[in-house]
């Protein structure tokens, strides 16, 4: 049996602390002058850019605790408080939601006079500002739940702060108040349709669930591609955290002998082609008349064109 360590980390915290910054200044803006221009919507904007502040801090704490060393308790370390931080910004992103959609209703029915110039203007400012602190987690959203999911806030908030400016043009040029909450409740749909992916991908990596850009059936077919590789079975892919997937898998060999350059071969092959970094490939032979207690019909990688 062997393994594979292969734990490549990008240090984010610049980015991190760049981020909440620009978003803190950003709600007390969004408050202060939201307050003054009677703005349901920049109020809105603004508590949504404070869900976005505590999200940043959950997931700069996560990635922090991510980079502990593992011990005999936490065999693995705490890997997974990557995860466990973006289902949380999820969650809270939808009860921030939910306050604001609340809230809008209201206004529905008890229109308040909004100062369309200060709302162009202070929203305006926060289009600049989420632009450049989504352009800090821009490089590592695609491969990183934890990063996508500041990326998807700051990135969500920019294309919001732009529906509030084109709200304060309206109200300036038709004196129409009732497009204040109307813009309030794109704002929830805009943010819960981008995040919804977070959400569902964050449930599925707290449940470890095969990564969605994992294919595991090339990774089976790959496996037992192999001469040297009669079947396997009992194989299993699920994430770390948000930047390390782990595979464990019973490869049943045609012959006593496997080196260990075949067995690197595997896991360079499944690092390059699949991003599995954690790989343990456990060696059983055919001529072994013990069958292995997790040799199941139940178990996944059964199924090929080789049969155990």
């Amino acid at each position: 049996m062997i393994h594979e360590h292969n734990h490549e980390t990008v240090n984010y915290n610049r980015a991190f602390a760049v981020g909440i910054a620009l978003n803190i200044l950003l709600v007390i803006i969004g408050v202060s002058f939201g307050l003054i221009a009677g703005s349901l919507a920049l109020i809105a904007d603004a508590g949504h850019t404070l869900s976005d502040v505590i999200s940043l801090l959950l997931a700069w704490g996560a990635s922090f605790l991510a980079a502990t060393a593992a011990t005999t308790r936490r065999t693995y370390g705490l890997r997974k408080a990557t995860v466990m931080a973006s289902l949380a910004s999820a969650i809270l992103l939808l009860v921030a939601l939910g306050i604001i959609t609340w809230e809008a209703i209201g206004r529905f029915f008890d229109p308040q006079p909004v100062e369309g110039l200060i709302v162009i203007v202070v929203a305006a400012i926060g289009v600049i500002i989420n632009t450049l602190a989504a352009s800090l987690f821009f490089r590592g959203q695609k491969y990183d739940l934890n990063i996508r999911g500041a990326f998807l806030h700051m990135a969500a908030d920019a294309g919001v702060s732009l529906g509030v400016v084109f709200a304060g043009i309206i109200i300036m040029t038709t004196g129409w108040m009732l497009i204040d909450p109307l813009i309030s409740i794109f704002i929830v749909i805009v943010v819960f349709i981008a995040t919804w992916r977070l959400l569902r991908d964050s449930m599925n990596y707290a449940l470890d669930a095969v990564p969605a850009d994992i294919d595991i059936s090339g990774v089976r077919s790959y496996l037992l591609s192999h001469d040297r590789v009669s079947c396997i079975h009992d194989l299993h892919v699920w994430p770390l955290s948000t930047t390390e997937v782990a595979l464990t898998v019973h490869l049943v060999v045609n012959d006593e002998f496997v080196d260990n350059k075949f067995l690197r071969s595997l896991q360079q092959h499944l690092h390059d082609h699949y991003r599995i970094k954690h790989t343990t490939v456990q060696i059983e032979t055919s001529m072994n008349e013990n069958v292995c207690m997790l040799d199941s019909a139940g178990c996944i990688g059964k199924s090929g064109h080789k049969v155990c």
